[in-house]
């Protein structure tokens, strides 16, 4: 991997898994971003970012309710500290043997495997290949906030799918559509949402 890792799993499923990274990574992650983990050398599981959580502790409690804080100890709290962000990670498919899969990875990954962002290349690689099939697991869960995460991966994807594939982004609009024809409520949620979109201005 050439990428350099955002941070390292925490617990896993088959479904997604929660990664701990550093304060100091915060601004590299992004809701609505996808990511990578390498299971070995044949498999290597694809997820998006759904969710991100900023913990505290005693101390964070006390100095959230101080006066006149220092700004060296605010910075000393978020980059010496070891409380992770949590990092909720949806997984989308994965890869073996270089093949790329829209469906569930075979195991999920273990305690301390390390996650990385996805390159250009691997993003429209993921995007491109199959018919969409991954949008599937982003609204297999009702509970999730299916328009904003949608939204977000759209936006991401199309800005790096519009130099070779410019027509992405009305393909995925369309996709989504059909996937919600029975679903009135969540389709027009999800559509005003991507009416946000500036390629949709």
């Amino acid at each position: 991997m050439s990428q350099i890792e955002i941070g390292r799993l925490l617990r896993a499923s088959t479904i997604g898994c929660v990664v701990g990274c550093k304060v100091a990574n915060h601004s590299v992650l992004s809701f609505g971003e996808m990511v990578v983990v390498p299971l070995d050398e044949k498999i290597t599981i694809y997820g998006l970012i759904y969710e991100i959580n900023v913990d505290d502790d005693g101390l964070v409690r006390q100095l959230a309710t101080a006066e006149n804080i220092n700004p060296a100890v605010i910075e000393d709290n978020r980059v010496n500290r070891s409380i992770p962000l949590e990092v909720s990670v949806l997984f989308l498919g994965h890869s073996k043997d270089g093949k790329i899969l829209h469906s569930l990875p075979p195991r999920p990954p273990l305690s301390l495997d390390a996650i990385y962002p996805l390159t250009e290349s691997q993003l429209v690689e993921f995007t491109r290949a199959g018919h969409f099939g991954y949008f599937r697991h982003i609204l297999r869960d009702p509970e999730l906030p299916i328009a904003e995460i949608l939204s977000a991966h759209i936006r991401d994807v199309a800005s790096v799918q519009a130099k070779q594939h410019p027509d992405w982004i009305r393909e995925a609009t369309r996709e989504i559509i059909t996937l919600l024809r029975d679903d009135y409520v969540v389709l027009n949620s999800v559509l005003n949402a991507l009416a946000d979109i500036d390629q949709y201005k």
